[in-house]
């Protein structure tokens, strides 16, 4: 035994004196990568043996990601560090355990939600296969997946003992308030009125402040919601108020409109699950809008048309400027890309173009007269803004329909438990994942940031939830075995 644990230690040092070596003559090369190896070897080793744990490092490290081309501009192919590189090593081990050990609950997998997800990938793929472009329909195939296999499928058997919701949620909201303090600090160097300065005072964390008030609204709901909790120490309710003033005060100065449009539709739709007002109510107020909108859409958009406000540091003026499609540059724009998608869908309605593509086929698409001073035929201006027509473009009538699917499931899903649940915290656990997610899917009629890590982080976290609480959850207080406290 004595000799074993010799040879032992001596196989150690020996590892450890040839790694030295290798890694001098690297660095003697200027060649720093070979010191990122015992890192990738420990991530290897977490990953196979507490899998949970290496997610809860990849949510917490999320908001800090940032961009290889930050660090290194020359770069072709960008990735995000350090989550993407764990992302893509989380979605093999999925992949191995899917396959090999079959250790992924049935129950997740075949929920409606999760079949409409899969409606979704296998979409994608039939439609990367004839992408105009598939290297970068498959590329971003792949990402998709492995923000799937992270934020939803383990995820969602993490949320098995919904404790681990809540310490999913403030890991990431303990970091993205670094990168709100960073984007204040950074905001203030030329003033916190500049509005223009807004939109590049988040990088290198964000492409642009959009994407920044997107997150923030999309955690509003969480932050606020979980004060109702009785058990909730005063201690902590002091912490939460701070951070929610954090968010307040980064959402006022994140200077979009979009994300507004989220938080307002957000509070009608807690309203309505309040007082428990019947779909039935809901969707004939709804079908009486529209319908009023195309009765008298000539007077709407002259009125539409008269509005002259632009964009500005004034709260007022910008929210006023919503509706300018007269002069506003960035609401002309977004109609040109809009325009843009769906005479894309009309040349290739069923396949589309292939995903991701639209930010690189989109210019010959452009009309001269739409075109605003901010368009450009370079393929650097960005996607579709829209959740719903850049898929419409890209993969054709069936992607947009498949993701509109998923977000059907998952409202009907979310609502159906908090009708239903007799557990207080289950039901506030659903409406406020709903409310989270009620603030994208209206900001995703004006833009789309799910190829980005930071939102899917949360896009699909809350679907895991709503998920996992229907699945584990889903049942009378005098069932549950369960219970649930904030540490």
């Amino acid at each position: 035994m004595k000799d074993f644990l010799k040879n032992k230690t001596f196989i150690v040092y020996g590892i450890a004196i040839i790694f030295l070596i290798v890694n001098a003559l690297f660095v003697v090369k200027e060649n720093y990568f070979f010191n990122l190896l015992p890192f990738l070897i420990a991530i290897v080793f977490l990953a196979f043996l507490v899998l949970d744990k290496l997610l809860y490092i990849v949510i917490f490290l999320a908001p800090l990601s940032i961009p290889l081309r930050e660090i290194i501009p020359s770069i072709s192919n960008d990735i995000s560090l350090p989550i993407e590189p764990l992302l893509f090593g989380i979605l093999l081990i999925v992949i191995f355990k899917l396959i090999f050990e079959k250790t992924i609950d049935k129950k997740i997998l075949f929920h409606p939600v999760s079949l409409a997800i899969s409606f979704n990938i296998i979409w994608l793929l039939v439609t990367s296969i004839t992408s105009t472009m598939p290297i970068v329909s498959f590329k971003y195939l792949i990402s998709r997946l492995w923000y799937l296999a992270s934020f939803y499928l383990l995820a969602a058997h993490l949320f098995k003992n919904y404790k681990n919701i809540y310490k999913y949620f403030w890991l990431y909201i303990s970091t993205f308030v670094i990168v709100i303090f960073y984007t204040l600090y950074q905001h203030s160097k030329y003033g916190f009125f500049d509005q223009k300065a807004a939109n590049f005072v988040v990088s290198p964390f964000l492409p642009d402040h959009t994407s920044y008030a997107a997150i923030i609204a999309m955690l509003l709901p969480f932050v606020i919601g979980i004060f109702s909790l009785s058990r909730i120490s005063k201690q902590q309710k002091v912490w939460m108020a701070i951070v929610l003033i954090i968010l307040a005060v980064g959402m006022i100065f994140s200077y979009t409109r979009a994300a507004w449009i989220g938080i307002v539709g957000a509070i009608g739709i807690y309203f309505i699950m309040l007082f428990r007002i019947k779909f039935k109510i809901v969707f004939g107020i709804g079908i009486l809008l529209i319908g009023m909108f195309f009765a008298f859409q000539s007077q709407i958009l002259l009125i539409l048309e008269q509005n002259n406000q632009e964009s500005s540091d004034n709260f007022s003026e910008q929210i006023k400027s919503m509706s300018n499609i007269s002069t506003d540059a960035s609401n002309l724009e977004r109609i040109n890309r809009w325009n843009s998608a769906l005479r894309m869908f009309q040349d290739k309605p069923i396949f589309g173009f292939g995903p991701a593509t639209y930010m690189f086929q989109y210019a010959p698409y452009q009309f001269s007269y739409e075109k605003t001073i901010i368009s450009t035929n370079s393929g650097d201006g960005g996607n579709a803004h829209s959740e719903y027509l850049g898929p419409l473009a890209e993969s054709g009538i069936l992607g947009s329909l498949s993701f509109i699917l998923i977000i059907i499931i998952t409202s009907y899903t979310a609502i159906k438990i908090y009708s239903k649940n007799n557990k207080y915290e289950i039901r506030l656990l659903a409406m406020l994942m709903f409310l989270g997610l009620i603030t994208y899917y209206l900001h995703g009629i004006l833009n789309n940031f799910l190829d980005i890590d930071k939102t899917s982080a949360l896009f699909w976290g809350y679907t895991a939830v709503i998920v996992a609480l229907d699945v584990y959850h889903n049942q009378p207080i005098e069932q549950s075995n369960n219970n649930a406290d904030i540490h």
